[in-house]
C-alpha cells in the first residue's frame, strides 16, 4: 500500500475543522514533501515524526514521501498533527494495516522518543470530530479527561507511539477512557469578608443580577479589589453548554486549571495594567490566541488601576463588549472568539490615591480631571454602574453591628432576580437585562412615565445621553427584579440614575 490517510483537526479560534492527512509513497530520491499551508511548527513535525518512528522500533521508509493536509486552503498550525502524520506514514509503508488508520481521528504531539504529549485545544477539536460523525478519537493520555467531556465519542488515550502502533496492528487495543467524577471547584471568596461599603456591596449585587458593567472608584484599601473578586461567586454556576464553551477557550489558551478539565464556574481574569493589546483582547505573532477578555467569557474581566492602562488598549474593548465576540484578523487568516464578559474597572480618585477632601492630597483639580480623563468617554458610556467607595471608617472596621451578608445569601437573591428576568424575556433569545436592546426596552417593556420624571429631567439638562437613558432603564429593571416588583417604580429609576451619574468629587 503506497497511499494512506488519517484524520486530524485544525483550529481557527475555538472552532475546529476536520483535516484529512494523506500520505503517498513513490519511487525516487528519498525525501519528504509536506503540502497544505503548514506553519513552521507543522513543517518541523516531519523531523519529530521521523525520530519518533525510529525510536519506537519501526523503520522509516526510504522512499519519496508526499504528505498532503486537506483542505489545502486552510492554514495548519500547531503540533497536534504529529500523531496523525506518523500513523499515515506507517500505514502507507505497510507497518500497520491501512484500513486500521483510515477514518481514525488522531491528536497529539510526538516527542523524539515516541512519547505522545498533551496539546492545546483538544476539547474544541474533539467537538469538531463528533460533529463530523467520527466515532473514535486518539488523544494524549494527558488530554483524556478533557476529551471525555464530549458525549457519544470513544476516547482512546495513547501514552506512546508504540501503543498506537500496537492498537492499529491489533496486538494490543487501546482501552477507552472512562471519565472520572469532576473535582469540586474551589470555594469562591465570600462577600461577608468586605467591611462596610454598603453602596459597593449593593452595586456588585445589581451587577451580578443584571449582567451590568461596573466602575469602582475610591482610595486604596476601600475594598475595590475585594468586591470585584467576589462578583464571580454571586453569578450562577455555568450550565453544561456554557461550561463547554468556556472550557474550549481556556483549552485553546492553555490555561485550564490542573486537575480540572471542566470550567464550571464563571472565570475571573485580572490582567496587569502593563498588558498589551494582544494580551488583553487576543492575537499574537504566531497562532492567534484568546486574550484576557475572551478568557473571561461568561465571567468577569477586572481591570485594576484602569487609568494606568494605555487609553488605546482600553478603547479596543468597546466594540467586543457590545458584540459579545471579537474577531482578530491577520494576513494568513482570522479567528473569532466569544467574549461576553462583565467588565469591572477600578481606579483611584487621583494620582496620589488620596480620597477626595483628604488634607494630605497634593493633587490639583486639574490633575484629578486629567487622571480621570485617561478613561475615554465612549468607554465609560458603556458602564452602567459607577460607584464611589469612601475610606473604611474605624467604626466599620471594629465592627459591633450586624455581620455583613454572605455570598450565599446574596447569590440567592441574584438567582431569583435572574429567573424573573429570564421569564420576562422568554422567547426573545435574551436572558439578562443588560442584553435588551433600547428599542425593545422602550416598546415592549416601557417603564411608566411618572417613574421616569427624574431621568427625563437629566436627559433635558444634557447630563444623560439617550444611550445612557436606556442603560438607566436596564438597571431599573434589575432593581425591580431584585425587589420582587413586576414593573420599576420611581425609586428604582432614581437609584439607577444615581449609580449612572455618580462622579468622584474633584
Amino acid at each position: 500500500m503506497t497511499l494512506a490517510r488519517t484524520w486530524s483537526v485544525g483550529l481557527s479560534g475555538v472552532t475546529g475543522a476536520m483535516v484529512e492527512v494523506e500520505v503517498d509513497m513513490s519511487a525516487g530520491m528519498p525525501g519528504v514533501v509536506l503540502v497544505g499551508l503548514p506553519d513552521a511548527v507543522v513543517r518541523q513535525s516531519v523531523d519529530r515524526v521521523r525520530a519518533a518512528v525510529v525510536n519506537t522500533g519501526a523503520a522509516w521508509p526510504l522512499r519519496r514521501i508526499t504528505i498532503g493536509l486537506s483542505p489545502a486552503s486552510m492554514p495548519k498550525q500547531g503540533s497536534g498533527f504529529d500523531l496523525a502524520l506518523a500513523a499515515a506514514v506507517l500505514a502507507a509503508a505497510g507497518t500497520v494495516p491501512a484500513d486500521a488508520a483510515d477514518g481514525l481521528v488522531l491528536l497529539g504531539e510526538l516527542g523524539l522518543d515516541g512519547s505522545v504529549r498533551a496539546v492545546r485545544g483538544v476539547l474544541p477539536a474533539v467537538l469538531a470530530a463528533a460533529a463530523a460523525g467520527h466515532g473514535a478519537v486518539v488523544v494524549p493520555a494527558g488530554n483524556a479527561e478533557e476529551a471525555a467531556l464530549v458525549h457519544g465519542l470513544e476516547v482512546l488515550p495513547a501514552a506512546t507511539l508504540g501503543d498506537l502502533v500496537a492498537h492499529l496492528s491489533g496486538r494490543a487495543r487501546l482501552s477507552p477512557h472512562v471519565r472520572g467524577p469532576l473535582p469540586a471547584p474551589a470555594p469562591a471568596p465570600d462577600l461577608g469578608d468586605v467591611v462596610g461599603q454598603a453602596a459597593g456591596r449593593r452595586a456588585v449585587e445589581v451587577a451580578a443580577a443584571g449582567g451590568h458593567h461596573l466602575y469602582l472608584t475610591g482610595p486604596p484599601g476601600a475594598g475595590k479589589t475585594m468586591l470585584a473578586e467576589r462578583l464571580p461567586g454571586l453569578l450562577p454556576v455555568l450550565d453544561e453548554r456554557a461550561a463547554l464553551e468556556v472550557t474550549a477557550i481556556h483549552s485553546v489558551a492553555g490555561t485550564l486549571p490542573p486537575g480540572s478539565p471542566l470550567v464550571s464556574r464563571p472565570p475571573f481574569e485580572a490582567p496587569h495594567h502593563s498588558a498589551t493589546m494582544a494580551a488583553l483582547v487576543g492575537g499574537g505573532s504566531g497562532a492567534i490566541r484568546p486574550g484576557a477578555l475572551c478568557r473571561a467569557h461568561r465571567g468577569v474581566l477586572f481591570l485594576d488601576e484602569a487609568p494606568e492602562f494605555p487609553r488605546s488598549t482600553l478603547d479596543t474593548l468597546r466594540q467586543p463588549l457590545e458584540r459579545g465576540a471579537v474577531t482578530i484578523a491577520r494576513a494568513a487568516g482570522s479567528a473569532t472568539f466569544p467574549c461576553r464578559a462583565q467588565l469591572v474597572l477600578a481606579a483611584n480618585p487621583c494620582p496620589c490615591a488620596r480620597a477626595a477632601g483628604d488634607a494630605a492630597c497634593t493633587c490639583s483639580p486639574l490633575e484629578r480631571r486629567r487622571y480621570q480623563a485617561r478613561l475615554s468617554g465612549p468607554l465609560l458610556d458603556r458602564i452602567d454602574l459607577r460607584v464611589e467607595l469612601p475610606p473604611v471608617t474605624r467604626a466599620a472596621w471594629l465592627g459591633g453591628g450586624e455581620p455583613p451578608e454572605s455570598t450565599a445569601r446574596v447569590s440567592a437573591r441574584v438567582a431569583a432576580a435572574r429567573a424573573a428576568a429570564a421569564a420576562r424575556l422568554g422567547g426573545t433569545g435574551l436572558t439578562l437585562n443588560s442584553q435588551v436592546p433600547g428599542r425593545l426596552l422602550r416598546e415592549r417593556w416601557a417603564v411608566p412615565r411618572p417613574a421616569l420624571a427624574l431621568a427625563e429631567r437629566a436627559l433635558d439638562r444634557g447630563v444623560l445621553s439617550v444611550r445612557g437613558l436606556d442603560r438607566v432603564l436596564r438597571v431599573a429593571w434589575t432593581l425591580a427584579d431584585l425587589g420582587g416588583r413586576t414593573v420599576p417604580d420611581g425609586d428604582d429609576v432614581a437609584e439607577a440614575l444615581g449609580m449612572r451619574l455618580q462622579r468622584v468629587a474633584a
